[in-house]
């Protein structure tokens, strides 16, 4: 069996996420005790105790969902499996940060750091109310693009995160982003719905965060990960740290090629995919995308004991 760790994104929070870990393993309480140091506050308690509301703010969720991640994978070590036992790392989004810090990449602190200044400096690129992101379900990527593309009428319209066969996210101005849910019903949608986010992601609206994001990349160290990085932006394999900061910086504004992502996983043998940490929207993906493949779930102490065996 060959496997990959697959880190998921923003949308898999959720209260209480990676609580049971730190009870039953030490090594994972310290991950959340560290990203807590490194931001001066107790980020653990929110995403423990605090409101759904709360967590979900782009600047909480992003490092709230790495420190857990990394707690679900400081637990597997524990237990016997390390990263190395896999023949590639890959995330969504800010789960390329986790995947990255996972792989030795990244350290714990300057993986939080960069995700706390990633988070606001999206959410400030776009004034509240001036972007919006939409899900349309039931296209090919290529009829998304199509699509994306007859909204802008002047205005920005991208194809941002092409998730599965038949989900691809589009982000831009509210107004493009409205005439695409209409226009993708008109093509076939089986469904196309605004999405509940703060800001449009993966666009270009969002240069200002890229710049910033260059900025704080340039100030921090990046090794060469422990097993290869299978990047967003180009959706193959990538060890070489320079390449890496660059792409970190395009993968703002670019879109997230999950799909293809995938695919190149399964072309080099991958068969099983393992999501370390919140949730399970990456494996359902996963399975959309390639059938045969097997999934799991890492983020409980009893799925890093069944992990385990």
């Amino acid at each position: 069996m060959t496997r990959a760790f697959v880190f998921p994104g923003q949308g898999a929070q959720v209260v209480g996420m990676g609580k049971a870990l730190a009870e039953a393993y030490p090594v994972a309480r310290a991950v959340f005790e560290e990203v807590d140091a490194a931001l001066g506050e107790a980020l653990s308690r929110l995403i423990w105790e605090g409101s759904q509301e709360e967590l979900t703010l782009t600047r909480n969720a992003q490092p709230a969902l790495m420190a857990t991640s990394i707690a679900a994978l400081r637990a597997l070590e524990a237990e016997g499996v390390a990263v190395t036992a896999a023949a590639f790392v890959a995330g969504h989004s800010l789960g390329e940060y986790s995947a990255l810090c996972a792989a030795g990449s990244l350290g714990l602190a300057d993986t939080a750091r960069l995700l706390r200044l990633r988070g606001q400096a999206m959410q400030e690129a776009v004034a509240v109310g001036e972007g919006a992101m939409a899900a349309l379900l039931g296209l090919d990527f290529a009829t998304a693009v199509e699509v994306a593309r007859e909204a802008a009428q002047g205005e920005v319209c991208e194809a941002a995160n092409d998730n599965d066969p038949a989900q691809v996210v589009v982000s831009g101005h509210r107004a493009a982003v409205e005439r695409a849910v209409e226009i993708a019903r008109t093509r076939g949608a089986r469904r196309a719905v605004l999405l509940p986010v703060s800001a449009p992601f993966h666009c270009s609206l969002m240069a200002p965060a890229a710049a910033a994001m260059a900025e704080a990349l340039g100030q921090v160290t990046i090794a060469a990960p422990k097993v290869p990085l299978v990047a967003n932006v180009t959706a193959s394999a990538v060890s070489d740290p320079a390449v890496i900061r660059s792409l970190l910086v395009e993968q703002v504004t670019g879109s997230v090629r999950w799909r293809e992502s995938v695919l190149y996983m399964a072309a080099q043998g991958v068969t099983a995919f393992w999501e370390i940490g919140a949730g399970k929207a990456l494996s359902g993906m996963i399975r959309r995308i390639v059938r045969e493949a097997e999934t799991r779930t890492v983020g409980t102490p009893e799925e890093v004991a069944a992990a385990r065996g």
